[in-house]
């Protein structure tokens, strides 16, 4: 008698399986993404679901249904989707630390536009093999590979972890100061006090926040900038140090 076999389970995730043929002309899995990014951009990923994308695109869930299977799906194609809006430099330029700024840059400012995109990136399902993903992932491996790094993986892992992290915190503050009602600089300025007597028994923080406190409350949005590139240059230099061994 002749084994079974066992056929294999299916891949969770969209870019394993093809695409259907839309049912109607106004439906298609773009526009069942586009409006989705819609939503997570004004609403965030809790208030996304297939029943309430449907209503707003006038169309009934089952035949969403039809192009993404799951909201998980539907999370693999937008990030995929805002992946597209990532700028990297040519790998011939000539300057790879600036490029690779510029390419953190991006990312980071793409973050802070969608600020869901950091704290999915990782619950995503398989994310990385969209298109857009896996062409900003090629052309960052060849701006390594170009400046000389022999293993362009683990430069890339080590800056991304790096924007990733930041940005992630940064879009959760923000959508914490949009929820206020406020402006970044009142809110800070409202927080402060409760911030400083938080520190007031640890000296370096203490300093920080003193070092710190006007650029606060009178330019946020500057001092997030600076921080962030200021830490860069700490990875870039890490980087540096590799390149020339």
């Amino acid at each position: 008698m002749a084994a079974k076999t066992t056929k294999p389970s299916p891949i969770p995730s969209v870019w394993a399986r093809p695409q259907r043929e839309p049912d109607q002309p106004a439906l298609s899995r773009a526009a069942i993404v586009r409006e989705a990014i819609v939503m997570l951009d004004a609403e965030g990923v809790e208030a996304l679901s297939m029943r309430k994308l449907a209503t707003r695109l006038n169309a009934g869930a089952a035949s969403l249904y039809r192009h993404v299977a799951t909201k998980d799906e539907l999370m693999e194609l937008a990030v995929d989707e805002v992946a597209a809006e990532i700028h990297v430099p040519a790998a011939d330029s000539a300057d790879w630390r600036a490029a690779v700024s510029e390419a953190a840059r991006s990312f980071r400012t793409t973050a802070l536009r969608h600020p869901w995109l950091s704290s999915v990136l990782g619950q995503a399902g398989l994310a990385y093999l969209g298109p857009n993903l896996m062409s900003y992932s090629e052309r960052l491996a060849a701006l390594f590979t170009a400046a000389g790094f022999p293993e362009p993986t683990s430069a890339i892992d080590a800056v991304m972890s790096y924007v990733i992290g930041m940005s992630t915190t940064e879009a959760a503050w923000l959508i914490t100061v949009a929820r206020s009602g406020e402006t970044e600089a009142d809110f800070i300025a409202r927080l402060l006090p409760a911030a400083q007597q938080a520190v007031a028994d640890h000296e370096h923080l203490a300093q920080g926040y003193a070092e710190t406190e006007e650029a606060a409350t009178t330019d946020p949005a500057a001092l997030r900038d600076a921080k962030f590139a200021a830490a860069l240059e700490i990875v870039l230099d890490g980087l540096a140090l590799r390149l020339t061994r």
